[in-house]
């Protein structure tokens, strides 16, 4: 090794600072949604939910092995759980659009939670359980 070779003691920290990064990015796009579907009048672009899935789809791999793999896997299946879950009501909300309604509105709720309690885990440097 010669003298100006250079060890990295944190080879995987600038990574990590970048996967949190994105982590927090994708973390606030789905907030906006969450709070916006849940807020009554709030109008928020479902384009934002799918910019955020395709980030996580794109820097999931580079997450693996890490505690912040969890995350990303658990954005992801909160994303695709509400979809099937709104999919699913969408007869019930067009045909009686009260019991519809409601169940869009549980629906909002949970996904607020998920996301809700995922950055807590994010900033606590914690991977999120299931």
């Amino acid at each position: 090794m010669a003298d100006n070779d250079i060890i990295d003691l944190e080879p995987n920290r600038q990574d990590g600072d970048g996967l949190q990064a994105w982590s927090w990015v994708s973390y606030l796009l789905h907030l906006i949604v969450a709070v916006a579907a849940v807020v009554p009048g709030a109008q928020a672009s479902i384009a934002l939910l799918l910019i955020a899935l395709v980030m996580d789809l794109v820097k999931k791999e580079d997450a693996a092995g890490t505690w912040q793999a969890s995350h990303f896997r658990w954005r992801i299946s909160s994303v695709l759980w509400a979809g099937v879950l709104y999919l699913v009501t969408l007869p019930l909300f067009l045909l009686l659009y009260l019991p519809g309604a409601i169940a869009w509105v549980l629906i909002s709720i949970w996904f607020l939670y998920r996301i809700i309690k995922g950055m807590v885990r994010m900033n606590a440097h914690r991977p999120v359980d299931a």
